[in-house]
């Protein structure tokens, strides 16, 4: 299994998000919207494959901090990982590549107060994130470690 989700991680640029966030379900949609090339896959932290992948890279697996990203298996967290995501989407989105002007530890203090306290300003939902049968193509599902 472990060479399985190596050759996966190498394979796609992931984006790992908490499916019960309403925030980080609003960027899962935002992101099956502006991102029609399929540049990267989305993949819920509650999934046995979202699971996997945060054990791997020692990330804890029952609370949820950061969004993660995995270029060709490159990780990336916090500010950096959003601004990477945007500087690879289309005008104006990616305007936001010069936020990596901003020092990180600005931008990583912004991303951890917004990111620690999504629940309480956006909601939290018992429900993980209903995948629609159109929008299947911009996911990692479980299925593919099988």
């Amino acid at each position: 299994m472990s060479k399985q989700l190596d050759q996966l991680i190498q394979s796609y640029n992931l984006i790992l998000f908490d499916a019960k966030c309403v925030l980080c379900s609003a960027w899962a949609n935002f992101m099956i919207k502006h991102d029609p090339r399929y540049q990267f896959k989305l993949v819920s932290v509650q999934s046995d494959l979202g699971q996997q992948i945060l054990k791997k890279y020692h990330f804890p697996t029952d609370h949820f901090e950061t969004m993660l990203l995995l270029e060709k298996g490159q990780l990336f967290t916090e500010s950096t990982a959003f601004l990477r995501v945007m500087e690879s989407l289309d005008f104006p989105y990616n305007i936001l590549r010069y936020g990596k002007f901003v020092p990180k530890f600005v931008r990583d203090f912004t991303y951890r107060r917004i990111a620690l306290n999504r629940y309480q300003l956006f909601g939290k939902t018992e429900d993980c994130y209903v995948i629609q049968a159109s929008d299947k193509q911009h996911f990692l599902l479980d299925d593919v470690l099988r």
